[in-house]
């Protein structure tokens, strides 16, 4: 504590020489901010003196940085070096534990969404479950990070999450076992003369696997393919880079996603590449409630440029850009800070409204719909970015399927897309372009 006072001697010195070089009132503003800083160091040394146990100074501060960033919007938080290195693990599409993207909510971990192929996915948690406890231990109060670290581990040990569902009478338990999850971000396959490509989320692996994917396709399809169906449903997002090269596979050129921050001169544009890997064949995009951020931008990217139609059920609304700010010294953590939003290439900001479809097609029939959980959105989070507009004006009711009819992989929205691209169904989507022209 004597070197920080030290320290902070140095700094008010340092501060009473800088404020003869600003304008007065931003010298006012640097020292209302040196005071607001000697506040916290006076709190910081009383409960480092007097609290009931003796408390590691790296715990404290910490915990108050986890505190200041938290606060600011939900998707800004603090990682030390253990969740720092789990998040770079992560990203590169490998790592030990569930598969599940999660967020907190009201004090619980709540799926966000199983990953495809996972033991999550194959243990059937679902998106909007709460968990309440791991392993036996009640999860009320800790930060979302300690939550992750706790699910994460070794191949093949065993959990036990206490799941909270809307649809159970009661919370339950599922026993999984950890797995060395490789996410293959990109799956694909033929489905009759149309080229099927999922991707789950957007790691370092996204950019090369979907262009193997609308390669082989091209390849075993052969001149009768008739367009693709690029299934965004339930993507929780990921890298920006990665979004933008998905984009730029299906454009010729233009804006993809511009990023605007605080000041003007923090705007950055991104543009796609001459080349279309699907010469120009018609794209159908999926999405749902699930999707959210980068897979909102490829949609937003393809919807603009009206190189795509979007079908399904309006996205999560995620529109902002969190920046990864490694933070130096001993412990080597990092922030993960909101420092832009993020706009289509026609200036929409989705933040807290999402992307809406072209044609709205709901997976299942109103009286289904109405026994499943309420799928939270982006505007739903506590302390959430406040959205720039309201949603647009009223829409037709979605599309939804016959009672008693069986489809395809009982996926009725897949069905649907296939059935536009084959032209077994009209759409109505070309005319209204064509007008708005």
């Amino acid at each position: 504590m004597k070197r920080i006072a030290g320290m902070g001697l140095g700094v008010a010195l340092g501060f009473a020489a800088a404020l003869s070089l600003f304008p007065a009132a931003e010298g006012a503003s640097v020292l209302s901010a040196y005071r607001q800083l000697d506040l916290f160091g006076d709190a910081f040394e009383r409960v480092r003196a007097n609290y009931v146990r003796e408390v590691e100074d790296s715990e404290l501060v910490g915990s108050a940085i986890k505190g200041m960033v938290s606060a600011l919007d939900p998707h800004s938080s603090y990682l030390d070096a253990k969740s720092f290195a789990d998040m770079q693990v992560q990203t590169r599409g490998e790592y030990g534990g569930l598969g599940i993207e999660v967020t907190m909510e009201e004090g619980l971990v709540k799926v966000v969404s199983p990953i495809d192929d996972t033991p999550a996915a194959r243990a059937g948690v679902q998106s909007g479950d709460f968990i309440t406890h791991i392993d036996g231990e009640p999860i009320q109060g800790i930060e979302l990070d300690q939550a992750v670290e706790r699910m994460r581990g070794p191949a093949n040990t065993k959990i036990t999450l206490t799941i909270m569902r809307e649809t159970a009478k009661k919370p339950f338990d599922v026993t999984l076992t950890r797995a060395n999850v490789k996410i293959q971000s990109v799956r694909f396959r033929r489905e009759g003369d149309v080229g099927y490509v999922r991707i789950t989320a957007f790691s370092e692996q996204t950019d090369a696997g979907l262009i193997k994917a609308l390669r082989e396709l091209k390849k075993e399809v052969g001149p009768g393919l008739k367009g693709y169906v690029l299934d965004l449903r339930n993507n929780p997002g990921g890298l920006l880079d990665q979004a933008i090269a998905a984009s730029d596979a299906f454009l010729d050129g233009g804006e993809v996603v511009s990023t605007r921050g605080r000041r003007a001169a923090d705007t950055q544009r991104y543009n796609a590449r001459p080349g279309d890997y699907t010469d120009g064949k018609p794209v159908v995009v999926l999405i749902n409630g699930g999707s959210a951020s980068a897979s909102e931008i490829v949609a937003g990217a393809l919807q603009d440029h009206r190189r795509a139609t979007v079908l399904g059920m309006t996205s999560f609304g995620k529109g902002s850009v969190q920046t990864i700010i490694p933070l130096g010294g001993e412990h080597g953590g990092a922030l993960r800070l909101t420092t832009a939003k993020y706009y289509t290439p026609s200036g929409r900001s989705i933040q807290a409204t999402g992307i809406e479809p072209d044609i709205e097609v709901a997976q299942v029939s109103e009286d289904e719909e109405a026994k499943l959980p309420d799928r939270r959105s982006e505007a739903d989070l506590p302390g959430h970015i406040a959205a720039e507009t309201g949603k647009n004006g009223t829409k037709a009711s979605a599309i939804r399927p016959e009672a008693g009819k069986k489809y395809e992989n009982d996926d009725f929205q897949l069905a649907y897309a296939l059935d536009l691209l084959s032209g077994r169904v009209a759409s109505t989507v070309a005319a209204k372009r064509a007008e708005a022209n």
